[in-house]
Formats: C-alpha cells, structure tokens, sequence
C-alpha cells in the first residue's frame, strides 16, 4: 500500500493546476504517493495541462461536473494510499511537508482528519482558512446577511477566536481544501464526503462523522500550505452560490439538528431567496418537504 494518495478535484483550474501538481511532487520526497485528478467537465486548458504531465498523475476527466462529493468518491475508489489527502487546485504545498504530515499522522492514531496552516499566497496566516466550530443556524445568517459589519463579536465562537493557531490543537472542523484523512476511517463509512452534497458542508458534515465515530479532528501548524481560496468560485454567478449554499446548509441541518431548527431554515430562507434575487424559491420549498 501507498503511503499517500492525493486527490485533487479541478474545474476550469488552468491558471492554478501545474503549480499544484509541482509543489505536490516536491512536497512528496520520501514517501510513496500517488497524485489522482478528477476534471469536473472543464473546457479550458485544464485537461491538455494535467494529461501533459502523463503517468506521474493518474488523471480521470469527467464529461460534467459532478460536483466535490461525488468526483472525490471517484478517487477515492482508484486510491491505493494509507492516507488520503484532499487538496484543492488552487493549493500550494511546500516542500517535503507531506512527508512531515504523514508522519506526523502515524504518531496520532486516533485523528481521523487532519489539517495543516493555511496561508495566504504572500504567505501570511489566512483566517478565512482557519479551523471553525460547528456551524449554528443564526450564525449562517449573519455571514449571508453580512451583519458582522453591525455586530464585529456575534462570529467570534464560530470563528474560534479563542483560539492561538500557533499551537497544535483538536477542533470541531478543518477546511476541505486541505483535509487529511486515515483510510481506515473511510472506509467505515464508505465515502470519504457525504454524497448528498454537491458543494458546501461537505467538509463540515465530515468532521460530524469523525466525531461520531470516535476519531479526533486534529489543526497543526507545523505544516503550513498555500491558499488562493476559491478560484474556480469566483467564476460562478451569486445566484448559483447561493442556492448550493442554501441546498447544502438545509441538508446539513436536517441530518445533524432536530426537526424545529431545520424548518426555521427553510421558513427563513425563503425570504432571503427573495431578497437576493435568487429563482430558487421553489427548489428551497422542495428541500423542505423532503425528509
């Protein structure tokens, strides 16, 4: 067996994915490892770019986009590693630092997942990219309404502003776009992200089943990565963005909450659609009515 297996989901990622691909490599020096990449259905340059770099990538285009759930359940199911690292296109890893996280993986058996010090490209601490709590509903709503602005503290326990990311610590939830996970915990459930997300949560939702099943989700700064953040989402009108927010939020809720909290959602979100001039009342109603 591997000792690692990358997979890395593009979508329109042209600008981004040789640079991954070559900082993966580097950041592999001592370990086994293989790089896996799943295209969402791009018609750019993405494709030609990563078959350019021929068998040292084992690459699995995609006629459409079947969104983050579901391409990177197709990787996971042509990996071969005993860790399985999660890596957005728009990543940039430093040299010999998967090697560090693997090992600093083994000396941890309980995590289940892991993530690593997200920075910005100028190399500076990303607080965007930082660990966060489980999400609350109301806290939801003030990140899409933006009354952050009105009340700068009413995000600090979802933020984790507690925190000192200096330090290595256990967290509620580690971004997706740079989550490692132990195989064996995978294959407990038999996904590595709930196939019912298409986008949005799935990260979240993941860390829930870590806890669930008894594994530990881990932050450590000894590893650090860079982070363009949402690349491929800057292509995408708001009115997409929100509704896969919506959809995946709602799914989330009536997964892990009890019934009253999930129908606030639905019975507040309406409006909001409305207001923000999304079309998809009726798809929000729908997921309401669905159990």
């Amino acid at each position: 067996m591997l000792d690692l297996s990358v997979i890395t989901i593009t979508y329109y990622s042209e600008g981004q994915i040789e640079r991954l691909i070559r900082s993966v490599q580097s950041g592999c020096r001592h370990i086994s490892y293989e790089h896996i990449l799943i295209d969402n259905g791009s018609t750019d340059n993405t494709p030609s770019l990563i078959a350019s770099f021929g068998n040292t990538v084992i690459f699995l285009p995609s006629k459409t986009n079947l969104g983050f759930s579901a391409a990177n359940q197709l990787g996971y199911k042509h990996s071969k590693g005993r860790f399985l690292l999660f890596l957005n296109p728009d990543m940039e890893v430093e040299e010999g630092s998967l090697d560090k996280l693997v090992a600093w993986m083994k000396s941890y058996p309980k995590v289940g997942i892991a993530g690593c010090q997200l920075v910005n490209p100028d190399g500076e601490f990303n607080q965007e990219a930082a660990p966060r709590r489980f999400p609350k509903l109301h806290e939801q709503f003030i990140i899409l309404l933006k009354l952050q602005r009105f009340f700068p503290k009413a995000l600090d326990r979802y933020f984790y502003k507690d925190l000192d990311f200096s330090k290595e610590q256990f967290v509620d939830t580690v971004r997706g776009s740079f989550m490692l996970m132990r195989r064996e915990f995978i294959e407990g459930l038999g996904w590595p992200f709930d196939p019912r997300y298409f986008i949005w949560f799935e990260d979240v939702d993941i860390c829930r089943e870590a806890e669930k099943l008894g594994f530990l989700v881990a932050y450590t700064p000894q590893i650090r990565c860079k982070d363009a953040i949402g690349r491929s989402f800057a292509q995408r009108e708001r009115s997409w963005k929100f509704n896969q927010y919506a959809k995946s939020l709602l799914c989330y809720l009536k997964k892990w909450e009890p019934i009253y909290v999930w129908c606030w959602g639905v019975l507040l979100y309406r409006p909001m659609a409305a207001v923000i001039g999304s079309k998809w009342v009726g798809k929000l109603k729908k997921i309401g009515n669905r159990s």
